[in-house]
């Protein structure tokens, strides 16, 4: 498996929303509202920067859950997954007969609503109209997790009662008791999986729209709070915590208060199960009040304590939110600088824009922590798989290259681990798994889906990965230390794992899972050859490139790999021609994955022509539920043959139903809504980058190895800022006089600034 009112009394929320970051001058192509329509449809997004998150909430001041980079719950027995931190965006307020975040979302209740997600700014405001028990408030909340100060996190609410009296708030860090029941996944079969589902009271069957899926597998982990506190006069929380047998983590909260406001008290609620700052306060009809709740976080390796967390929150506090919004908003900006712009189509445009959105939100700077499946969610366990390096990966090199590098390094810090599970399979060198913790490197594939154990072509993935930044860099320095270590120890593996068949004259790769994986244990799998081959290849080249001499071997394997070919329909084969190619799958065909751009096996105009034509008849015929990643590759495939409407065609076919409204949350699959998958949101980056462009990362340079394709109806396509070798351009494809495409690569100034880093 890869859940009636007047003009003036609405004066003052309008000047609220005037103050904030101007939505008018924003691109609408940056912008994703809801409205109370979405009320029953509300697929939750989440807001983050690369260290941590939390995810969305209609009302905007819901408890909800966060998550922090590569911090995992240890439970025996169980894989490593997320530990949900302490949910620290909640506020809730009581104008006198009912709370806030208990009250029915209803659009009579809360009227003129909407929430936007600006990810230009990569803030969320939420606005409405509050009324319940014949009490009025306006209500406006702006919330964001900083991408210029990555410790620090902010939610203002701000309040316009429409009457005089007394109003509660309540500003808590929300405790989560952990999740059960928790299955030994570690252990258990797919058929045991099912089962202790079902007997628990859930399913696994795919779920309405507005439901995130599969969240009876992909529960979050535990942390566990070792000590807390607060004080009810600095306005302050803290607390130290530390995932199941995992890392210590800290957090903090320092709440500000609007001027003026009349208090009647503030009490601190702490007990087991609560942390909470509590108040009472008399207000004024027609008064805006704004209360912020200014919050810091951590992590062991990565900032310090409690008592550290709650000095942040309160110099946090002392700077105050406009300031802190203001840096938070400029680093956006900053980031933007490299971008897609499409002009012809405003919806594609958008869905780039919020895959390029998540995919900045969960990158980090100077790390070498790697890219969960899922992002900072808790779905696949935040593994990370072979879509770090293969999907989302190269979707960034071009256009943020230091925040495609924690990926390669992830690769070379957890080296160790993928040379103790080499011995274990009795092969040489690294063999990285099919689902590698964040943290340690180490597998954690669940055991239901351990015939992915066989899915080995991950690891020449990750050598591909490791010689493409190197190419599209240019250091050697980097090569030398991190990349050419695990280029050769891959090497090493590949070569220990090749069966030499004699009678034929040629190497094999026996026993493994293809990428359409309910082909598990065949010969010969395509895909996994051609990329074993490349990845032994790049081992030659880049040995020579760092002064080291290659083994032969790997030029002797690579020249005689068996890449399975039908000559009498002079196509590739998925597999061993020994295999029956009649099982219902998601992809129906993985003929499309050779055409690839990490890969791009070499092939004749025909045999690419052949390949494309079988994958689609293959999906026809044997596909099901059709994965994402499918409409990426077939986009692709189309742009290298040329065909610019069909490139169209399965890029719009990519925005039909993955796209969760209201945000752009992508889900696996139409149906089946297990979401966040940021492979796909990659992969719909790189069907521009690399699809519709013809551009490909090579030793003499970033080469047009196919020629530029514009979907009908589209005027142009802009790679703003991309780097490359040290050097910036602008490229942009449009139509000559005679419409035919043509491809503009335009030097940027050596003054031209870079998107900036986190510190």
């Amino acid at each position: 498996m890869r859940f009636h009112r007047s003009s003036l009394a609405f004066l003052p929320l309008l000047a609220g929303v005037l103050a904030a970051p101007a939505f008018a001058s924003t691109d609408p192509s940056f912008l994703l509202t809801a409205t109370a329509k979405n009320f029953s449809s509300y697929f939750p997004s989440y807001l983050a920067n690369g260290y941590f998150s939390t995810m969305t909430s209609p009302r905007g001041t819901e408890p909800e859950m966060g998550y922090m980079v590569a911090f995992m719950d240890y439970t025996k027995g169980d894989i490593s997954r997320p530990a949900a931190i302490p949910g620290w965006s909640e506020i809730d307020y009581n104008p006198g007969g009912g709370w806030l975040n208990s009250t029915r979302l209803d659009r009579k209740i809360f009227a003129d609503y909407a929430q936007t997600l600006n990810m230009r700014d990569g803030t969320l405001s939420t606005r409405y109209r509050f009324t319940y028990a014949n009490k009025r408030t306006d209500v406006q909340v702006t919330t964001f997790v900083s991408q210029a100060d990555p410790h620090l996190a902010a939610t203002r609410l701000t309040l316009t009662p429409q009457f005089d009296g007394k109003v509660q708030l309540t500003f808590p860090i929300r405790l989560w008791s952990e999740h059960q029941p928790r299955f030994p996944i570690a252990s258990m079969s797919g058929k045991q999986m099912i089962n202790a589902v079902i007997a628990s009271g859930q399913n696994l069957q795919n779920k309405p729209v507005p439901t995130p899926d599969r969240a009876a597998v992909w529960y979050p982990g535990y942390t566990t709070v070792v000590s807390s506190g607060g004080n009810a006069r600095t306005l302050t929380l803290w607390l130290n915590g530390r995932a199941v047998r995992g890392l210590r983590m800290a957090e903090a909260a320092a709440i500000g208060l609007p001027p003026g406001l009349k208090i009647e008290h503030v009490t601190l609620s702490k007990g087991p199960y609560e942390l909470s700052l509590n108040l009472t306060a008399s207000v004024r009809k027609g008064q805006t009040y704004a209360f912020t709740k200014y919050i810091a976080i951590s992590r062991q390796n990565w900032g310090g304590d409690a008592t550290h967390d709650k000095a942040l929150a309160e110099a946090a506090r002392k700077t105050g939110f406009d300031t802190l919004r203001d840096r938070h908003v400029a680093a956006w900006h900053q980031l933007w600088k490299a971008d897609i712009v499409v002009k012809g189509d405003p919806k594609v445009q958008q869905a780039v824009h919020s895959d390029l959105y998540y995919l900045l939100s969960n990158t980090t700077v100077g790390t070498a922590w790697p890219m969960g499946a899922c992002a900072l969610t808790p779905n696949y366990a935040g593994h990370a798989f072979w879509d770090s390096d293969s999907w989302v990966f190269p979707a960034l090199l071009l256009l943020h290259p230091e925040r495609a590098k924690p990926i390669v390094m992830f690769r070379d810090r957890t080296m160790q681990p993928a040379r103790e599970r080499a011995k274990q399979f009795g092969a040489k060198g690294t063999m990285y798994p099919w689902e590698a913790d964040p943290e340690t490197g180490v597998d954690n594939t669940p055991h239901f889906a351990y015939g992915v154990h066989r899915e080995i072509h991950v690891n020449a993935d990750i050598a591909i990965a490791q010689w493409q930044y190197y190419l599209a860099t240019g250091d050697s320095a980097w090569l030398k230390q991190h990349g050419w270590p695990v280029i050769r120890g891959i090497a090493r593996f590949w070569t220990s794992r090749v069966t030499w068949n004699p009678a034929l004259g040629r190497y094999e790769i026996l026993h493994v899972t293809s990428p359409d994986e309910a082909y598990d244990d065949v010969p010969n799998d395509s895909f996994t050859n051609a990329a074993a081959q490349k990845a032994l290849d790049i081992a030659t080249a880049a040995a020579k490139r760092v002064g080291a001499k290659p083994n032969p071997k790997w030029a002797e394997i690579a020249a005689r790999m068996y890449i399975p070919f039908d000559r009498k329909a002079q196509r590739h084969l998925d597999f061993d021609a020994s295999v029956p190619h009649d099982k219902i799958t998601w992809m129906g065909s993985s003929l499309a994955w050779l055409m690839y751009p990490n890969l791009d096996l070499a092939m004749s105009p025909q045999v690419r022509r052949n390949d494309f034509d079988f994958q689609l008849q293959a999906l026809k015929t044997h596909g099901d539920d059709p994965n994402e990643m499918m409409m990426v590759m077939l986009a692709v495939g189309s742009a290298e043959l040329g065909d610019a409407k069909a490139a169209g065609g399965w890029i719009q076919r990519n925005l039909l139903g993955f796209l969760k409204p209201p945000f752009n949350v992508r889900t696996e699959t139409v149906a089946n809504n297990a979401g966040y998958i940021l492979a796909t949101s990659a992969g719909f980056v790189q069907s521009f980058v690399y699809g519709l462009s013809g551009l490909r990362i090579e030793q003499q340079g970033l080469v047009d190895a196919y020629p530029p394709v514009l979907p009908p109806g589209w005027t142009s396509l802009t790679l703003q800022h991309v780097t490359f070798r040290g050097q910036h351009y602008d490229i942009t494809i449009d139509r000559d006089a005679n419409g035919k495409p043509q491809l503009h690569r335009i030097p940027l100034p050596a003054t031209a600034t870079r998107a900036s880093s986190n510190p």
